[in-house]
């Protein structure tokens, strides 16, 4: 039996492990700044003149710092299912990073259940046209 090919949403900005999945940035190897997506050329960084960068795998967890619902259907050139369904967005703080990457809420999971500092963890679900992305998904330990 074949094993039906996994393509992401964004080519290499992910891993594709859907055990332990990872965002792929880059630190700047002069000062540890940390950015995502990984495609810069110089470090951001206000006292840095870094323009050496090391790929990195991003940390699979962190906390809400902020979430919204997405209630409209996207204009194109995003591909939704037909009647729209809508989805939460969260912007999460990686946990060893300490920067805010944002991203659909796991399939689901509506707004109701989100709270500024619960704990999420990275997961890929396909999106309405099939191919993979990343997604938040809340952690165990947040049930009461």
């Amino acid at each position: 039996m074949d094993t039906p090919v996994k393509t992401p949403v964004l080519e290499g900005w992910f891993t594709l492990d859907e055990r332990e999945p990872h965002l792929l940035g880059a630190r700047c190897a002069a000062c540890g700044t940390y950015y995502f997506p990984k495609a810069i050329k110089f470090c951001r960084h206000p006292d840095c003149a870094g323009e050496s960068f090391e790929e990195v795998k991003l940390s699979r967890t962190g906390r809400i710092w902020s979430y919204t619902n997405a209630a409209y259907k996207p204009p194109e050139p995003y591909i939704s299912n037909d009647p729209f369904v809508p989805y939460g967005i969260a912007a999460v703080e990686l946990e060893q990073e300490r920067m805010i990457v944002l991203g659909q809420v796991a399939s689901g999971v509506g707004v109701e259940a989100l709270k500024v500092g619960m704990r999420v963890e990275l997961i890929l679900e396909p999106l309405d046209d099939g191919k993979l992305s990343w997604k938040w998904k809340p952690l165990p330990e947040n049930k009461p």
